[in-house]
């Protein structure tokens, strides 16, 4: 990736319905020239797709929490991405290093959903326990 790639990359974050003359102003290149340049960027997966912003509140769900989890001795990271795959409310997940094995980001209705999902959670026996903090603002939002 040259600089141009990089600005192109950094146009389409910033509004990925940009059309390809609006870019081609931005990095004086013709609209075909950019289209080209964002075809081979999504074929070697520096641009992995395109996605509405959405805000989740509007939609429902009011509460959004990071929920680490902690798992029984010998839990594979296959089981717990089996797991978390099978609740709609987990957006994001990671296996993690320090004490927790893997934190979820989530969102559900309100809090009391949000105890629902814990619990779902933790009733196959995997997750000996959790611990989770809710976020109140978003401080910065890429």
């Amino acid at each position: 990736m040259d600089a141009v790639d990089h600005k192109i990359v950094a146009l389409l974050v910033e509004n990925a319905r940009r059309s390809y003359d609006d870019i081609g102003q931005q990095v004086a290149l013709s609209a075909p020239a950019v289209k080209r340049r964002v075809d081979r960027l999504r074929a070697s997966g520096a641009v992995r797709g395109f996605t509405a912003v959405v805000d989740h509140a509007a939609l429902g769900a009011h509460t959004e929490a990071l929920v680490e989890l902690f798992y029984a001795p010998g839990t594979l990271l296959d089981s717990v991405a089996d797991t978390l795959r099978g609740h709609p409310e987990v957006v994001e997940a990671w296996s993690v290093t320090g004490e927790a094995d893997a934190i979820a980001r989530v969102r559900t209705q309100d809090n009391t959903d949000l105890e629902r999902l814990i619990m779902e959670l933790q009733r196959d026996g995997l997750v000996v326990r959790t611990r989770s903090q809710v976020i109140l603002s978003a401080l910065v939002d890429r």
